[in-house]
Order: C-alpha cells, then structure tokens, then sequence
C-alpha cells in the first residue's frame, strides 16, 4: 500500500490546525499591539508636545473661535525697535510685529510649558511653507508614539507656515490645534494660528530680528483696531502650496 496517500489526509489536517493556530495568535497579537498602542497615546496627551491630527481641515478656511484678546489687531505699541522687528511676550502669549509709529500687529500666540521657556534676541534664519517635521530626539524620547517624519499639510503639527531663528532648534509656526494658542503648552516653540502665521510669513524676511521676553516681563499693549483675515489671500497661498 502507497503510505504517503494515507499520510496526505493526515498532513492536511495538520497543515490546517497549524494555520488556524498562527491566524489566532497574529489576530490577537494585532489586538494586543493595537490596545498598547492606544495606551501611549492617552498617556502621552497628558504631556503632549504636539501631536500629528492627519484629518484635520485647514482653518484658513474655517472660523477659529479664539478669545478676542487672542484675535489678530493693530494695537498701540511703543518701543525702541524698528519697524519689522517681530517681539515675543511669553507670559502674556502675545506676538508684536512692529509697525513703527507706537504701533504693532499683535497676534496671540502659544508658548513653552514651564521649564520649556526661553528668551533672546534672534533673527530668522529660514522659512518654509507647509514645512514637514521631524521630531527631535529629546522629544521622541518623551514622546515615542510619535511618528519620526510628517510631510508637511493641514494635519502637521507645524502647520502652513515655519520661521526658523538663529542658533536654535526654535521656529514660529502654525498649529493643528487652535486650542492651544494662548496657552504654555510648548516644547518652546512659538505657536500661532495659520492664518496668523501666513499673516506674518508674509510680513517677514531671512534676517528679521526676532526679540523673546523672558517670563517676568509684564506688559500689555492696548488694543487700536482689528486686522481681518483676507480669506481670498488665504485661499490662494493654500491651493499653490498644495499642488
């Protein structure tokens, strides 16, 4: 008799039995990685840098509801620097772009948590709209969820614009969460609105001086009036940077 026709029932069986077996342990190993997984994420929002929100909407087309004190307005600002100097108030979360003539564009901004803030005097070294991210290593290590490289776009925590200062690894950028402009929420970057921070891309050059207060400065210009939004700018900057 021919044993391997008895044998080839047998060795399906087993074949089988051995597939299914490693199909449950794959499934539940998913399982297990994916419930891990989740669990660094809600342990890590905690202390939250900040976070890749790959859906999303872009709000330079949206409404964003910030306190008015937060909106972006022309108000009165003396100060020794010239006209294009661009001031950060880190314990008011303001940003100055300064006009000249006692005046100033101030934007309202998110700052450096405690132990994360920082002052100087800098000047932007690069910009880049729709900058991709790399995340640095100190935060990777606070942070090891994250991914190790985003493309820039609407759901990058750098947001639509970036300006790189002198001699850090600091930038002004835009934000994927509006919630946290004027906030101390920071690794010590300086957050504003997208459409605040297109607002100001376009105000700026490589070599403007970019001034930071320190903490125990205390401030707080005047508001003269509101500068609205130019949606239509807005738009066309988006859809060009997206193609």
């Amino acid at each position: 008799m021919n044993t391997s026709l008895k044998c080839a029932p047998i060795a399906s069986a087993v074949g089988l039995a051995v597939a299914m077996a490693v199909s449950a342990f794959s499934s539940a190993h998913a399982q297990t990685q994916l419930l891990a997984f989740a669990s660094e994420q809600d342990n890590g929002s905690l202390n939250a840098d900040i976070v890749p929100q790959p859906n999303v909407l872009d709000e330079t087309h949206i409404s964003v509801d910030v306190p008015a004190r937060l909106r972006r307005q022309v108000v009165d600002y003396p100060t020794a620097e010239a006209a294009g100097t661009v001031i950060v108030d880190t314990p008011n979360t303001y940003l100055y772009f300064v006009l000249g003539g006692g005046k100033a564009v101030r934007y309202g901004i998110g700052v450096g948590r405690a132990g994360f803030t920082w002052s100087g005097t800098r000047t932007i070294e690069r910009k880049s709209e729709w900058p991709d991210w790399f995340p640095p290593a100190d935060m990777l290590e606070r942070q090891p969820y994250l991914p190790r490289f985003m493309a820039g776009g609407p759901g990058n925590p750098l947001g639509a614009r970036a300006m790189y200062l002198s001699g850090t690894m600091y930038r002004i950028h835009g934000t994927n969460k509006p919630s946290s402009i004027g906030t101390h929420a920071s690794s010590g970057c300086i957050r504003m609105l997208n459409a605040d921070v297109i607002d100001l891309y376009g105000r700026t050059h490589i070599g403007t001086k970019v001034v930071v207060l320190p903490m125990n400065y205390r401030h707080v210009a005047q508001a003269a009036s509101i500068v609205p939004t130019n949606p239509r700018r807005n738009a066309g900057i988006f859809d060009q940077s997206m193609r």
